[in-house]
C-alpha cells in the first residue's frame, strides 16, 4: 500500500494571496470545541520545529476522532494511505496570517506574518516558497 506523505524540507508556505489578516492572530475558539486551527496552532506553537507536517496532521485527526491508543496505529496506516491536504490548506496560512517554515529535517514552525523573520523566509533562495492555497477560487 503506498504511503503519502504532507511533509516538506527546506521549504515556507506563505500565507495565501487572500488572506485577511495582517498579521499573525491566534485562531478564536467556537463556542467549546476547538478547531482544526486551535489544535494545530497550539502543538506548533507550544512545540517549534519538534514535529513535522504528517504528525501534526495526524494528531489533530486523532484527538477529533477521540481515538484511543490502541486504535492510533492502523488509524495512522488508513490516514496516510490516501492523500491528505498539506498546510497550504491549513487555516492558519489561509485564514489566520502564519507563514509555515519547514527546516532539513521537515519539522515546522509557525511565523507571523508581519515579522521580519517572515520576510527573511520569503527572499531564502535555499527554500521553497510556496503559497497557501487562496480561501476564494
Amino acid at each position: 500500500m503506498k504511503v503519502h506523505t504532507t511533509n516538506y524540507a527546506n521549504a515556507f508556505i506563505a500565507v495565501s494571496a487572500d488572506c485577511p489578516a495582517v498579521q499573525g492572530e491566534v485562531p478564536p475558539l467556537k463556542g467549546e470545541a476547538k478547531t482544526v486551527a486551535n489544535l494545530q496552532f497550539e502543538m506548533i506553537c507550544q512545540n517549534p520545529y519538534k514535529f513535522t507536517s504528517d504528525e501534526v496532521l495526524f494528531q489533530v485527526y486523532a484527538v477529533r476522532k477521540d481515538l484511543t491508543p490502541e486504535e492510533m496505529e492502523a488509524e495512522k496506516i488508513k490516514f496516510f494511505s490516501k492523500g491528505q491536504p498539506c498546510f497550504r490548506a491549513s487555516p492558519l496560512p489561509k485564514r489566520y496570517g502564519w507563514g509555515v517554515h519547514h527546516n532539513p529535517e521537515g519539522k515546522i514552525a509557525l511565523v507571523p506574518c508581519e515579522s521580519e523573520e517572515y520576510e527573511k523566509f520569503l527572499s531564502d533562495q535555499s527554500l521553497e516558497v510556496i503559497k497557501a492555497m487562496k480561501n476564494k477560487r
